[in-house]
């Protein structure tokens, strides 16, 4: 299957699905789309406003690249809304929590935790980021909240979320790496996520804290291996049930998970184990995603469990989820997911909470590609299989 991009002088260029191009046009289709690049024209991105300024997806060499984030075409070419969350797809896509308890923003005040009572904020969900300025290497969005969590606080937000892709030294400085021997393609990109209390009420810890979450979607495959680096020892919390064997492995000092779209589940660390580290191997595209996030050490973090909390600010500060299908057989995606989430401060009128979340893609040679999974994840290709 292919689409056709309009390239000027009555020229088109025909673009081969799982191309980032055919992406773009696709998503030109249906909503106004931004695309970002640096100075080579090679590393891209492609943003919509009308998703709360969401990353769709990426390529390391221009429309003709692989396109790294998982779409869900039929929601978007869709003119149908759904009730309780509308899954675009996207490889970083803003949320906020927490999603479960006392102080969630997902459950109507005094409502029991069960999904049919479960439903996405329409702030972060199917309204739009209006978009402030805008180079072709960064974008900047804005957009004022209203929300009550299920304890009846009410929340009035600032958010400002601000996009941009990097140039080659960019990279090499934030990765502490050198590219200039090895032969691989690569694009890197950062979401700077604030949001800042305009409300005429201080948050605190009684009435409820909110987070910056950000979540990244990305295509499974059956030789997918997700990387989740950790400290002391890894009292990782498992979410949808046990984790079979076959899917999941714990080395020394990293956690291995498949992302392979198959079986449904779902980890998380706590800031006391957390490494501001994440990242993937696609073993039949070879290519080798990592994901960095801000972290400083703080301890509260909200929360998302269905359920009352005894602990509201001990919940997890890194997340990855492993697509699957459903109880009934119906299924999402499939794709797998790569999270990180600010702490949960309290804040006073017109103070705010940053998060940053950087994702970066290489392809390439599979010898260079070894020494930058042995610099980040302290192993090998060959290491990254469960």
């Amino acid at each position: 299957m292919s689409l056709t991009a309009s390239l000027g002088c009555d020229k088109e260029e025909k673009l081969q699905e799982g191309s980032f191009g055919y992406d773009v046009a696709f998503l030109e289709q249906h909503q106004s789309t931004i695309v970002l690049e640096n100075s080579t024209g090679k590393s891209q991105v492609a943003i919509v406003p009308a998703y709360q300024g969401r990353i769709m997806s990426s390529s390391a060499q221009g429309s003709q690249g692989n396109s790294y984030g998982w779409l869900n075409y039929e929601a978007i070419a869709s003119d149908q809304l759904q009730d309780k969350i509308n899954i675009y797809g996207g490889e970083d896509r803003f949320w906020l929590g927490p999603e479960g308890g006392q102080y969630s923003i997902f459950f109507d005040p005094k409502t029991e935790f069960t999904f049919d009572n479960w439903r996405t904020p329409k702030e972060i969900d199917t309204e739009g980021f209006e978009v402030i300025s805008q180079t072709s290497s960064k974008a900047v969005f804005e957009k004022e909240m209203n929300l009550t969590n299920y304890s009846g606080f009410p929340f009035h937000i600032l958010v400002n979320r601000e996009v941009s892709i990097f140039e080659k030294a960019e990279i090499e400085q934030k990765l502490a790496l050198d590219f200039s021997d090895m032969d691989v393609d690569f694009v890197g990109f950062e979401s700077v996520n604030k949001i800042k209390n305009i409300g005429e009420q201080a948050w605190d810890k009684e009435t409820g804290l909110l987070s910056v979450w950000i979540l990244g979607m990305f295509m499974p495959s059956d030789e997918t291996v997700i990387m989740v680096p950790f400290k002391s020892a890894p009292a990782y919390q498992s979410y949808f049930g046990a984790i079979p064997s076959d899917k999941l492995k714990v080395n020394d000092e990293l956690i291995l998970f498949k992302g392979d779209g198959t079986h449904r589940g779902k980890i998380g660390l706590r800031p006391e184990n957390t490494i501001p580290l994440l990242g993937s191997y696609d073993a039949e595209k070879e290519v080798l995603t990592v994901v960095q996030f801000s972290f400083n050490n703080d301890k509260d973090y909200v929360n998302s469990l269905w359920e009352l909390q005894d602990e509201p600010y001990a919940g997890d500060a890194v997340n990855t989820y492993n697509d699957g299908p459903l109880e009934n057989g119906d299924q999402m995606g499939p794709f797998y997911e790569l999270e990180s989430s600010s702490p949960a401060k309290a804040l006073e009128v017109n103070e705010s909470v940053t998060h940053h979340h950087v994702t970066y893609h290489f392809e390439g040679n599979k010898e260079d590609l070894n020494k930058i999974s042995l610099k980040l994840f302290k192993s090998d290709l060959e290491g990254l299989k469960i």
